[in-house]
């Protein structure tokens, strides 16, 4: 049994009238970690952004705290103040400093409301922060489900060869969909035609983009544009392809597995080993065979082997995994900003224009993982 435990502590302080002091430290089995934020009490600007490690788990790690003071200057109150952090921090450092540096800042806005009698002291209401762009005031229509016979329907053998490949990006995320990405869906798609993929899953979490909006965005960038969704569940994130139901919070991967195959849909085991070997899979005696007899990949259809967010050895005992399991591999960038569309990506040989093509596709299993950006297929 493996446990996974996350300490996370804030405080705020007021030395002068004229200065916030906020304090975070993140503790966990993977990183330690601390920030420490002063704040103009007049204009709410960060003037100063200082962090260090306690802990780390690669050599790349140190040199996100040189990043930190990129987001000096920014104000709280400004809309698009979390979009920036993530991508002046998240982006260009580390995701574990910008989210401790928003916590922070949360509890100065908070102390702020408290200070000012906006709201009690003994209550969890966030003060608001004004038009911040938020993934609820995205408007979501309802999206009718496929029938699985639909879906089935679609036959692989009619589907167009692609002899060359057909190269898809089956993991990105698009700002406010998913609100920890950072640059918008034109961006990304933009990006994604300049490198010259043939299309791009948008897999933004917990949300589902509306056929039409889709529809619009492949017509508008030439390239093909298909919606998936990366789930939460209690063993992990899997990005699910042909299921159209919103699914809020935590899920359960047996329940989400009932769920998809009801719909006719596909599980990709995102990321399945993300931190595992940081946190010593040998030391904990699984090796290839024992990982594969987890029970959640009876639940799953692929497993994610090329992911741009995890170590080169994660993805490579990932991909054996998937070898002992005789369940196909598939790769995505999981970029959260344009620059990082297509450094993975899923190679198909036969030329995919729809959901049902892709699920075709798909359950056929004839599709590798493969670098993309900078392995001579883009710039």
């Amino acid at each position: 049994m493996i446990s996974f435990m996350r300490n996370k502590l804030v405080g705020v302080e007021r030395p002068s009238p004229g200065t916030w002091l906020a304090k975070g430290v993140l503790e966990d089995h993977i990183y330690g970690l601390e920030v420490a934020l002063s704040i103009d009490a007049d204009s709410l600007r960060l003037e100063s952004v200082q962090g260090a490690w306690r802990r780390y788990t690669t050599p790349e790690c140190p040199r996100a705290v040189q990043f930190l003071g990129r987001a000096e200057g920014l104000c709280l109150s400004d809309p698009e103040f979390s979009q920036q952090v993530h991508k002046l921090v998240g982006r260009q450092a580390c995701r574990h400093f910008a989210n401790l540096i928003l916590e922070c800042c949360d509890c100065v806005l908070k102390a702020r409301a408290v200070e000012r009698g906006e709201i009690g002291v003994a209550t969890d209401e966030t003060p608001e922060r004004p038009a911040e762009p938020a993934v609820a005031a995205r408007p979501r229509r309802a999206v009718a489900q496929a029938a699985p016979d639909q879906d089935l329907a679609v036959a692989y053998a009619a589907l167009e060869d692609a002899p060359q490949g057909f190269f898809l990006d089956l993991h990105a995320h698009t700002f406010p969909a998913s609100p920890c990405a950072s640059d918008e869906v034109d961006q990304v798609l933009a990006e994604a035609k300049r490198i010259g993929l043939h299309g791009v899953c948008l897999t933004d979490h917990h949300y589902l983009w509306d056929p039409e909006e889709l529809a619009a965005l492949s017509e508008r960038h030439g390239l093909v544009v298909l919606g998936g969704n990366e789930i939460t569940t209690a063993q992990g994130d899997m990005v699910v392809f042909g299921f159209d139901e919103p699914i809020e919070g935590i899920i359960p991967l047996e329940e989400l597995r009932a769920r998809v195959a009801a719909a006719g849909g596909f599980i990709v085991a995102a990321h399945p080993f993300r931190g595992f070997l940081t946190v010593g899979v040998e030391e904990l005696g699984m090796g290839v065979e024992q990982a594969a007899g987890r029970a959640m990949f009876a639940q799953v259809d692929a497993l994610e082997v090329l992911n741009s967010k995890v170590t080169p050895g994660e993805n490579g005992f990932c991909a054996r995994v998937a070898g002992a399991l005789a369940k196909p591999g598939t790769g995505g960038s999981d970029a959260h900003q344009a620059g990082e569309v297509g450094f993975y990506a899923t190679r198909f040989d036969k030329i995919i224009t729809s959901q049902a093509d892709l699920l075709a596709a798909l359950r056929h299993g004839s599709y590798q993982a493969v670098p993309f950006r900078g392995a001579g297929k883009a710039e």
